[in-house]
């Protein structure tokens, strides 16, 4: 492919300016020829740093997009040989890159680097950033012609102050550059481009920010006013201020008195997003003064608008999370009735052999429900980096065990054969019991959902080099070879039809991406092809058991027998009417004396007639929450000592602490496991006492 653009074919035009473009690749230049096309420039290609050396002579550029990574010489070296011609000294370089470390970035902008753009690039991102260097360009060569008309005035004292003072401009730049592309935090942005203005673009610095009927949102100052300052934002700053947010344009205004602002606005594209003020003496903004100006905009505008997207993108993740906490919250309430009355009646005596198979479809249903859920939340919780693992010493048979316990379920179901085969030597691992588990009970799963009834999964471990390898592989649908690449994406399905037989969140393999990258380790997958089998295999740490030493084994948790409840008082609270009442039914049937309420206040009033040994509080209620009640039964004498469990949809990090300083005892997430929550009741005093040294 030929150049877009070349200085030899294709002559400057006067209205228009060069864009340089240097990639060793052709197709990228295809690609950055079609996003800048509509900016209506030059945009010349070249294939070397050589290449692009040899445009430099011949021509001048407003911005040079620059790859990082080619054959010949790379991008670093090429932005300092640009550097070294006088041509091309200031020429803004914006390096194109997959990836930056801060050394690389460092000698990237001491090189006069103005910003680095991720590849692949964003079009409107590129577009827009490229706009506001032609901008500058045009206004900079406009400044250079009418210097030009004066340089007869120059001599050479006053050349070589100039020269001290441009390496000076330099150096700021430079150190601008850096210092705003520190953080994408609109407040340290803000706060660096007000510190960088003070002293060398001005005495003092107002950045405002509009809002959308035309005031100003919010105004920062630099240096903060003092109680006996003169007000600095007068109506004829605001007025200058208001004009150059409506005519995008800097502006030099008199205030009087030998004082002056230069007002310049940040854009992003076409849109101004805030306005920079800078006050000093009248004779402070000279020429080279408001050029230095116009640079440094040009840098806090791409600083600014960088800031906004970032702050976008957690505004919206704190949406997200959000949501999915209250989704949780929404999808486990009615769960817990559904798992209660599933209880009450496997509790019945006979059963007509349809219902009981109905009450076995409900209860596996709600409990499937119910992993998807703390799939979705777990996955959720890892990704912002708040799920810890609690590593300790494991042997891989009993890690094997308790994976194959819990996938055994499934597997029966659907009459499947689960084969395992594991080294002869004893292999020891660190790692987290629950979420390793977890992790494998997941890969079993998965293999059996997509294996046709009555075939055979091979679940095999293989270890060397300090590396085990457990490897679970199916005869099942197999994977295209085009959604490998994909298999562990949140969210990712090979089946996208409306008529997917297999359903799921495609969160699964996600989690076990995740959770195996916690313990040091990586999952990969392969396949044949569709109708072919999959194997899914998990390669972690681990190590040979000396000779002689027994493979280290997790404490088994100690089960204490429920006792026969001594007919203890219990207070259920929940305004869901259907949890409330089936859960005192089921306890009603196991011999408890069960009183109920609906909201905070009815609760409380029964709380001080019933005196309850135990109260199941649900935290979402209506008027009172939750742990406003809890704070009000721990200062009732008559619910004082009482055994005090959150029985709620919410079991995020924040809930279980603040159900610790409202006084709850335990906090249980619905829907609860009957039978964990029966032990605890058989004896509520002992349970509190649990809790306290837990």
């Amino acid at each position: 492919m030929g150049n877009q653009v070349s200085a030899a074919s294709s002559p400057e035009a006067p209205d228009k300016v060069n864009i340089l473009v240097v990639d060793d690749l052709p197709e990228k230049h295809v690609v950055f020829s079609s996003i800048l096309e509509d900016l209506g420039q030059n945009i010349v290609s070249a294939r070397s740093g050589q290449e692009a050396l040899k445009y430099i002579l011949e021509m001048e550029f407003a911005v040079i997009l620059l790859d990082v990574n080619m054959p010949d010489i790379d991008g670093l070296e090429t932005a300092s040989l640009i550097r070294q011609y006088k041509k091309s000294s200031q020429t803004p370089i914006v390096f194109i890159t997959a990836y930056v470390d801060e050394l690389q970035a460092r000698r990237g902008y001491a090189l006069g680097a103005v910003d680095y753009i991720p590849s692949p690039v964003v079009p409107e991102v590129l577009r827009s950033k490229v706009r506001v260097f032609v901008e500058l360009f045009r206004m900079n060569r406009q400044l250079r012609e009418q210097a030009a008309q004066r340089e007869a005035l120059a001599r050479s004292e006053a050349a070589r102050a100039a020269a001290e003072e441009a390496i000076h401009r330099a150096d700021f730049l430079a150190e601008a550059s850096q210092a705003l592309s520190k953080s994408l935090n609109l407040d340290d942005t803000i706060a660096a481009i007000l510190d960088m203005s003070v002293p060398m673009l001005g005495e003092r610095a107002v950045l405002g920010i509009p809002d959308k009927e035309g005031g100003v949102r919010r105004l920062e100052m630099h240096p903060a006013p003092r109680a006996d300052d003169a007000e600095v934002f007068t109506p004829e700053l605001r007025a200058a201020a208001d004009r150059v947010i409506r005519d995008k344009q800097l502006r030099v205004q008199s205030l009087g008195d030998g004082r002056a602002a230069a007002i310049c606005p940040l854009l992003a594209g076409d849109e101004i997003h805030c306005a920079l003020a800078l006050l000093a003496d009248t004779a402070f903004f000279d020429a080279t003064r408001v050029a230095l100006i116009r640079e440094f905009a040009g840098r806090a505008s791409i600083a600014m608008e960088n800031a906004r997207l970032y702050s976008a993108v957690q505004e919206a993740d704190q949406r997200k999370n959000e949501f999915l906490a209250m989704l949780a919250h929404e999808l486990r309430n009615p769960l817990a009735p559904i798992r209660n009355a599933v209880h009450i009646l496997t509790a019945a005596q006979e059963l007509p052999a349809k219902l009981a198979w109905a009450r076995d479809v409900i209860g596996r249903q709600a409990d499937h429900m119910a992993r998807l859920i703390d799939d979705l939340l777990d996955v959720s919780r890892i990704v912002q980096g708040k799920v810890a693992v609690k590593p300790e010493k494991l042997g891989l048979a009993m890690l094997i065990e308790r994976s194959v316990e819990a996938s055994a379920p499934r597997l029966g179901q659907r009459e499947q054969v689960l084969d395992v085969l594991l080294p002869k030597e004893a292999i020891e691992l660190e790692g987290d019991a629950v979420r390793l588990a977890q992790v494998l009970s997941n890969l079993v799963n998965n293999a059996s959902k997509f294996s046709p009834p009555g075939s055979r999964i091979r679940l095999e471990a293989s270890f060397a080099n300090g590396e085990l390898d457990i490897a679970v592989k199916d005869e099942g649908a197999g994977i295209a070879p085009e959604f490998l690449p994909r298999m562990f994406d949140l969210f990712a399905q090979a089946d996208q039809s409306l008529d997917r037989s297999q359903g799921g969140l495609g969160i699964g393999l996600t989690l076990v991406k995740h959770l195996v990258e916690l313990h040091g380790g990586h999952v990969s997958a392969s396949s044949e092809g569709l109708g072919k089998g999959a194997t899914l295999t998990v390669s972690l740490p681990g190590q040979l058991v000396a000779p002689g030493a027994a493979a280290p084994e997790p404490a088994a948790p100690v089960r204490v027998a429920p006792r026969k409840p001594a007919a203890s008082r219990i207070l259920v609270v929940d305004d869901l009417a259907a949890s409330a009442e089936t859960l005192m039914t089921l306890l009603e049937m196991e011999g408890f004396q069960v009183r109920m309420a609906h909201e905070g206040q009815e609760a409380l009033a029964v709380a001080r007639e019933f005196k309850p040994d135990v109260v199941l509080l649900d935290i979402g209620l209506p008027g009172m929450n939750g742990f406003e009640v809890a704070h009000g039964l721990r200062s009732q004498p008559e619910s004082r000592q009482a055994l005090l469990i959150a029985l709620t949809g919410y079991g995020e990090a924040e809930s279980r602490s603040r159900s610790a300083q409202a006084g709850f005892d335990f906090h249980m997430v619905k829907p609860a496991d009957v039978n964990v929550l029966l032990a605890m009741l058989a004896d509520p005093q002992e349970a509190r006492k649990a809790a306290v040294t837990a």
